[in-house]
C-alpha cells in the first residue's frame, strides 16, 4: 500500500526513511514500518525489540552502542522534536569517527536507520519528546559502550539549547574515542 522515501547520507548506510502520509479532513495515515518497502530499499535487519523512551528538553542520552552484541535501529519520534546522531564505529571504514546528525520529530516524521557498528545518541529541542526505536539485538546491560557526547575528536555539532544540557551519570563520564581505540 504505503511506499517510502529513501534518501542516503553522507555516511554509507545511514539511511533517512519518510514514509508516505495519507491525510483527509478526518486526520492522516502512515504505516511506520512495512517489511517489504524495507527490504526494497536494501534493509534486510530483523528487529527483534521496540523501545520508547520520554526525556524533557536539553536531554542527551548517548553516544552508546553495543560491543559483542551491535544493534541496528530504525528510529523515529512521536512527540516533540530531537537532534539524532549516529558516529561511525566500524573498523577499517573510510569514514570511522565521522558522524551524521539528522532532526528528527513528530511534524516530519522522519526515520533514521542506523546499522550495526555506529555509536548512536540524540539531544531533546522540544519541552518534551518522546523516542520510539526498533532494534536488531535484545538489550545486554553488560555489553554497553559509550563514547562521550562532546568529544572534540568526533566533533558533533549539537545545536544550541536554551537550558543546560542534561547527562545521566554514565553519559558524563564515556570514555573519549582515542581512548577506546588505544584499548
Amino acid at each position: 500500500m504505503a511506499k517510502i522515501k529513501v534518501s542516503l547520507c553522507d555516511i554509507p548506510g545511514l539511511l533517512i526513511i519518510e514514509p508516505t502520509v495519507f491525510g483527509d479532513s478526518r486526520g492522516w495515515f502512515m504505516e511506520t514500518y512495512n517489511e517489504n518497502d524495507m527490504r526494497e530499499a536494501g534493509i534486510d535487519a530483523v528487529f527483534v525489540q521496540d523501545n520508547q523512551s520520554m526525556s524533557c528538553k536539553g536531554v542527551i542520552r548517548g553516544l552508546h552502542y553495543q560491543k559483542q552484541f551491535p544493534q541496528a535501529k530504525l528510529v523515529r519520534v512521536v512527540v516533540g522534536e530531537v537532534f539524532d546522531v549516529a558516529v561511525d564505529l566500524r573498523p577499517g571504514s573510510e569514514t570511522f569517527g565521522k558522524w551524521h546528525g539528522e532532526i528528527l520529530s513528530a511534524e516530519n516524521r522522519k526515520q533514521f536507520y542506523i546499522p550495526e557498528g555506529f555509536a548512536h545518541g540524540f539531544c531533546v529541542l522540544s519541552d518534551r519528546a518522546e523516542f520510539c526505536y526498533k532494534v536488531t539485538d535484545f538489550y545486554h546491560p553488560n555489553d554497553e559502550g559509550g563514547i562521550r557526547w562532546n568529544d572534540p575528536d568526533v566533533g558533533v555539532k549539537w545545536p544550541e539549547l536554551d537550558v543546560p544540557v542534561i547527562l545521566s551519570e554514565k553519559d558524563k563520564v564515556q570514555p573519549h574515542l582515542r581512548e577506546l581505540m588505544d584499548e
